[in-house]
């Protein structure tokens, strides 16, 4: 049985890729999920980790998954999908295939972000979020942002790039990025024209998890 290895995004947790990880399960896929180191506890915990940290736990867990399997297929959601493409270039003859899920290449900035909010309750959920995130992890996330563009050229996994037309956190013209600076011949991009950010909790989510699941059995699991 191949498994996959999902990992979530700057700030959040194993929900934003749960319903994806349990659809996998489903089909016949192991499924592994963790919280990143920092994340999931207090606002003390993310300010003494780093963006090495997020990197080595998930490492961690891909080579713990690598004991027991040929081959594992990483799938990165937001923030998630940075470390997913260092790891597939990193562990490359091991990666059978690598899925990018609202990766954000050129994020949004705070001050555009809630210049595009009109749903109150989102705005105040994000006023919440970006006040209890400290400066110093900001920081960490906006290096890692800008380290992967050194790695985009590298990959050479079969890819699947899927973006929200409506993502407020992610801008559009990153899965285009994505499409020209991944050399490998094997990749696909879904634009997803009723999805924001969280797109695995969409209205399209059942499509976007059929279109994951059909790529990753395309790569000859």
């Amino acid at each position: 049985m191949d498994s996959c290895l999902f990992i979530h995004g700057f700030t959040g947790g194993e929900y934003e890729i749960s319903p994806l990880s349990e659809f996998m399960e489903q089909h016949h896929y192991r499924s592994r999920t963790f919280t990143l180191k920092g994340h999931g506890g207090s606002r003390q915990d993310l300010l003494h980790s780093d963006r090495h940290d997020w990197q080595r736990s998930a490492e961690d867990e891909l080579t713990e998954l690598l004991k027991s399997n040929e081959a594992v297929h990483l799938i990165g959601f937001s923030t998630g999908a940075l470390i997913a493409s260092q790891l597939s270039v990193q562990y490359k003859p091991r990666i059978k295939s690598l899925t990018l899920l609202s990766t954000p290449v050129f994020p949004l900035n705070p001050i555009e972000l809630l210049k595009t909010f009109a749903n109150i309750s989102m705005l105040r959920n994000y006023i919440s979020k970006f006040g209890s995130t400290p400066v110093k992890a900001t920081r960490e996330f906006q290096r890692l942002v800008r380290e992967s563009f050194d790695i985009y050229p590298q990959i050479e996994t079969p890819t699947l790039i899927v973006q929200g037309k409506r993502d407020h956190l992610v801008k559009s013209k990153s899965a285009n990025y994505l499409q020209q600076a991944i050399p490998i011949s094997h990749k696909q991009v879904l634009i997803v024209d009723n999805s924001g950010h969280m797109v695995c909790h969409c209205d399209d989510k059942e499509r976007i998890m059929k279109e994951v699941l059909q790529f990753i059995q395309s790569t000859g699991s």
